[in-house]
């Protein structure tokens, strides 16, 4: 394949090799960048409604207090807390997080601090982590196992105590000037859920004695449930708090709404086949959750391993794709072979051909709208409509005979196709606009014979006339006004899908735009840590790439890493291993490796503290791989737990390959 930028330039001049690695560099920048700002806008778009929630919520605390009537709403012990659930696309709570804190320090207060678990896995280090971000200087904890930071500070403390009356004294200082002014304190617990338990409850502790001298605010991040707070908090400590609760929306309608702005238009130039999608969806589903990294992978493989120069090898790579081929085959003799070899009249064609695959998108997705007259969920249908022809499937048609007997609701569905109809550029669509106007100012004035009978008053014998005409009509399958028109507006439709809907596959030239290896995205998406970490110790090669590692015949050199040794060793051995047995093995082998003389009378001897030291951690480490445990039955003994997997990788592998 070739990427949209190598068929827009055919007309252009030839690229060296050193211009063409430059702008392929330049276009998966580019492309990377703009899905990337794109998303971003996207997301904080979805997460507006919150974010300003949050920030009337900090602004509404903040103003309460400095009116003097803080302690009338809330006892002085309790801290305005807001608890944020996110939903379990926790990778994507990060750009939230960033977000929120660059809009609270523009628009509420300079003073906010966002924290992670994992950096404050103990309370002192929590204090530290507040009072850094907060007052910008370097503080000290009382800890001989801690590193000192480097001190890039001009306001460090050398010798200040991690303790929030220095931040009062602090935050004191920096608001004197400000008597009028007090801006909230906020602390951002981005993960809620991984901190430790006890840390926090000493935290809110502590922080409830200064709130009179401090006004102190939480942000709570949570992507379970509201109810992690009472599991994680005492009454005694979650009774300190003032807690309300901001629901997002879920990661689920995240992902509805970039495949909506961003794969459903014909803005977005690179695009997904039905398998790559499902693949991507699947996996968002059950494994990541996150909507950021949805396309990511597949568009930096897809433009990355494209060519982007002009060169001939490039345009006999054109030549090659399976569209074009097709292409080149419907065409006359001499086309053909000014196709195969003239590159002039290459370039020239496939600018053309490249026009009219943007004008197939321009005018596909407007009609993959129009599935709003029996659904609103277009997603669906394009899925169906990339991997077959729609209209020839059982689904199509099933809505079709729903369309046939539709009365009342089919102006309101020909309305809805209006308004989607509307924005659009395209010729084709503005005329099939005009069209579809038509047919529902037609509907709009046509009544139905039995509208009429119910606007007026009627006898039994004018009723029984008029049913036995409608009878009639039916049985001589003669239409009326309504059903005429009804069936003038599918016909329309019916049109537009069969014109427009065609799988992206038939068009010339789809490879430029499309990605279609969904093998890539699930090996490099859908993580298999067992099969990854059998293949890293049966072939350290694949990983490591060193020569002296590489054998012919899937075995392992005794060059190896002491782990594949020990690894390829108890291979060899039944359910309980012999621990002095294998380390006499790990000893010979060893021994090989560092070409000790195998006629020497400590060739293979386990006397060596050395090698029983490197034996010894390499089975803890496969101990911590889960290939072998501890065992009560043997004290001297460990046990397999990998034995059906293990038996059929003997039967594929030789021995230890000796140097």
């Amino acid at each position: 394949g070739v990427t949209v930028e190598t068929v827009k330039q055919v007309a252009s001049k030839n690229f060296t090799l050193s211009e063409q690695k430059k702008k392929r560099k330049i276009l998966l920048c580019r492309e990377t960048c703009f899905f990337t700002v794109h998303m971003t806008s996207l997301q904080d778009e979805l997460n507006r409604s919150i974010l300003d929630s949050l920030l009337d919520f900090t602004r509404k605390c903040s103003s309460t207090r400095q009116h003097g009537d803080w302690a009338s709403q809330m006892r002085a012990s309790e801290i305005p807390t807001a608890a944020l659930v996110l939903g379990v696309n926790v990778p994507d709570h990060d750009m939230t997080f960033q977000s929120l804190s660059e809009l609270l320090q523009q628009l509420v207060t300079p003073h906010v601090a966002s924290l992670q678990a994992k950096e404050c896995g103990a309370l002192k280090h929590l204090m530290k982590r507040v009072l850094e971000r907060l007052m910008g200087t370097t503080c000290t904890v009382d800890d001989d196992e801690e590193e000192e930071p480097e001190q890039t500070s001009t306001e460090t403390h050398k010798s200040m105590h991690c303790s929030l009356g220095i931040l009062c004294d602090w935050y004191k200082s920096k608001t004197r000037s400000k008597m009028l002014q007090q801006p909230p304190v906020v602390v951002i617990f981005k993960d809620l859920e991984a901190f430790n338990h006890r840390v926090l409850q000493d935290f809110i502790l502590i922080c409830s004695r200064y709130i009179e001298r401090l006004p102190l605010m939480f942000i709570f991040g949570i992507a379970t449930s509201p109810s992690t707070i009472q599991n994680m908090l005492p009454h005694s400590v979650s009774s300190l708090l003032c807690i309300e609760l901001f629901q997002s929306l879920s990661c689920t309608q995240h992902l509805a709404t970039v495949i909506d702005k961003l794969v459903l238009t014909s803005h977005f130039p690179f695009k997904l086949n039905g398998k790559v999608m499902q693949v991507l969806i699947s996996i968002f589903l059950y494994h990541d959750f996150s909507v950021r990294n949805f396309i990511k992978l597949a568009l930096l493989e897809h433009f990355h391993s494209q060519p982007l120069s002009l060169s001939q090898r490039d345009l006999e790579r054109i030549r090659q794709l399976p569209s074009f081929r097709r292409y080149t085959e419907k065409q006359d003799a001499q086309e053909k072979v000014n196709l195969m070899t003239d590159d002039t009249h290459l370039k020239v064609e496939c600018r053309k051909l490249i026009k009219d695959l943007r004008k197939y998108h321009k005018n596909y997705y407007p009609v993959l709208s129009l599935h709003t007259l029996t659904s609103s969920l277009p997603r669906e249908l394009h899925l169906i409509c990339l991997e077959k022809t729609v209209w020839e499937t059982e689904e199509y048609q099933s809505a079709m005979k729903l369309l046939r007997m539709l009365a009342k609701e089919l102006i309101a569905s020909i309305q809805r196709c209006c308004g989607t109809l509307k924005p659009v550029k395209s010729k084709k669509m503005m005329n099939a606009l005009i069209q579809m106007e038509e047919i529902l100012t037609k509907i709009k004035h046509i009544t139905s014979p039995v509208k009429s009978l119910s606007q007026k008053k009627t006898d039994l014998f004018q009723l029984q006339k008029t049913l036995l005409e409608m009878n009639e009509t039916r049985r001589t399958k003669k239409l009326s006004p309504f059903e005429t028109v009804r069936n003038e507006a599918l016909e329309l439709i019916d049109g537009l899908v069969k014109s427009h809907l065609s799988p992206p596959e038939a068009q010339t030239l789809y490879e430029v735009c499309y990605y279609t290896s969904s093998a890539t995205v699930r090996r490099h998406l859908n993580a298999t840590p067992r099969t990854s970490i059998q293949a890293a110790l049966s072939n350290p090669y694949h990983y490591l790439q060193n020569e002296s590692l590489k054998t012919e015949d899937g075995s392992v050199s005794n060059a190896a890493p002491d782990i594949c040794i020990a690894y390829k060793l108890h291979l060899e051995c039944g359910r309980l291993i012999n621990l002095y047995d294998w380390l006499e093995a790990y000893a010979t082998v060893a021994s090989a490796a560092d070409g000790n003389d195998p006629d020497s009378d400590t060739f293979g001897k386990v006397d060596d503290l050395f090698s029983s030291a490197r034996f010894i951690q390499a089975v803890s480490e496969l101990e911590f791989l889960g290939f072998i445990k501890s065992t009560k039955q043997k004290t001297d003994h460990v046990a397999r737990l990998t034995w059906e997997a293990v038996e059929r990788e003997k039967r594929t592998h030789t021995w230890l390959l000796p140097l």
